[in-house]
């Protein structure tokens, strides 16, 4: 099994890499495919795309993807300007395309395959000339029908990509090290390799600087969220007071925690607010991983750009591991798949950064996942708002907690990452839809939207 770093971090908009990267993603695919054709397109959503899809602005996305836009490409600025231009022409390309009307929102049953299901017609003459489902898979990744059937009854982890440590679990990985003499980063770092060879160390660069920005930007910004709940941004204010606190002689030692809780906070306000993010490995958990980066590089001894690239590569093993045995969508396993996720892969970006063995890093993992097990996805009005930011705050927390808990350890511990990753998978399974991003029970029923 081989997922790449640059899979897991992936460079798009907020507020969703579900309901917004992934249906992007989706309509601009469709559209590539019907070169010679003509005719009118309509757009379905099921599942929870239809129950938070407003919210969550992925009837925009789907526009915005039909006008021929990619997620890493698009100027967060230009997007108004974009769908307006399209809600004007009422054409997609060459095609039949009204955003008011062609978009419609399915409230009734999900589709077979997942609960983030679309499906996109081009229709003729009160026939479908061309038809293709898709799915949003979680983190900006999409599969169709098809892809989703045979990734589902797949019965190997024989990679796509030969890599020399195609571990798949976290057993494997600890095996692949202890047979190698080498560590989870030095693995990682070969089978990336294998792809990005000499341009590794700058791509990775390249993520870390677009977090660090999307961070600066979420530190500097005041005001209101979209959405219609009347969220206040909250970061630069916490962070002004956490400054002019500098020097005093009664600052308390939780202090810390505090600039941990305001940088996870800032990348989400920013998220919410639809600027540009990275997966990490959704844009709802989008927070944790960049908030402990921070963390390290302003509060940790021995910090430096060679720890960020390693933060990286540890975090981006895991989160490999939890996708590929579990999930990584709020959509399908709840929140514990996406900020507990998030958590297990700062965990051990940071304990590998400070220098932790490989059962140390693997224990982080376990010790943040653990903690997040049978947590609800459950957005008030449909938008990545209330409870996520916070959530995101409170997910880079326990990541620095676990992180030090196992490093003051050997290793050995009585849970191992690959028992808690199954049992994620299996809680999600077993978890009600009403908690698992539809906005129909928790928090979401319970807050009165004014």
């Amino acid at each position: 099994m081989f997922l790449s770093v640059f899979d897991l971090f992936k460079i798009g908009i907020g507020p969703s890499s579900s309901h917004t990267v992934g249906p992007m993603v989706a309509a601009r695919r469709f559209l590539e495919g019907l070169k010679g054709k003509d005719g009118h397109i309509r757009v379905t959503l099921y599942g929870s795309l239809a129950f938070t899809g407003k919210g969550h602005g992925t009837d925009r996305a789907v526009v915005l993807g039909l006008a021929g836009e990619t997620p890493q490409d698009i100027d967060p600025e230009k997007i108004d300007p974009v769908l307006a231009g399209m809600a004007a022409k009422k054409k997609a390309g060459s095609f039949d395309f009204d955003p008011a009307s062609d978009v419609i929102f399915d409230f009734g049953p999900a589709l077979k395959g997942h609960a983030n299901g679309m499906m996109f017609r081009l229709e003729r003459g009160g026939k479908v000339i061309a038809e293709e489902t898709y799915f949003s898979i979680g983190g900006g990744f999409v599969q169709t029908a098809a892809e989703r059937e045979a990734s589902l009854a797949a019965k190997d982890d024989k990679p796509e990509i030969a890599v020399p440590y195609p571990f798949a679990d976290a057993e494997a990985m600890l095996s692949m090290g202890k047979a190698s003499g080498k560590s989870i980063v030095e693995m990682k770092r070969a089978n990336e390799s294998v792809v990005h060879g000499a341009s590794l160390d700058a791509k990775l660069d390249q993520v870390w600087a677009v977090m660090d920005s999307c961070m600066k930007r979420g530190l500097s910004a005041q005001g209101i969220l979209p959405g219609g709940l009347k969220v206040k941004r909250r970061a630069a204010d916490v962070l002004a007071k956490l400054r002019a606190e500098q020097g005093s002689n009664s600052v308390q030692p939780h202090r810390v925690m505090d600039f941990l809780s305001v940088y996870a906070m800032a990348i989400n306000e920013e998220n919410a607010a639809g600027g540009k993010v990275v997966t990490a490995p959704t844009n709802g958990a989008a927070g944790v991983v960049p908030a402990v980066i921070r963390y390290y590089l302003d509060h940790c001894v021995g910090a430096n750009a060679e720890g960020v690239r390693t933060f990286l590569l540890a975090a981006a093993a895991i989160g490999g591991i939890i996708k590929h045995n579990a999930s990584i969508s709020g959509a399908e396993v709840g929140c514990q798949g996406e900020v507990g996720s998030a958590s297990a892969m700062a965990a051990a970006g940071l304990c590998s950064a400070l220098g932790g063995s490989n059962e140390q890093v693997e224990n982080a993992a376990e010790i943040a996942l653990e903690h997040h097990l049978g947590m609800t996805c459950d957005p008030v009005g449909g938008l990545v708002q209330v409870p996520c930011i916070e959530r995101n705050a409170f997910g880079a927390v326990k990541a620095v907690t676990a992180a030090s808990l196992a490093l003051r350890g050997d290793g050995t511990h009585l849970v191992h990452l690959d028992t808690c990753i199954e049992t994620m998978r299996q809680t999600g399974v077993d978890m009600s839809e009403r908690y698992k991003e539809t906005s129909t029970g928790g928090l979401a029923v319970n807050v009165v939207e004014c």
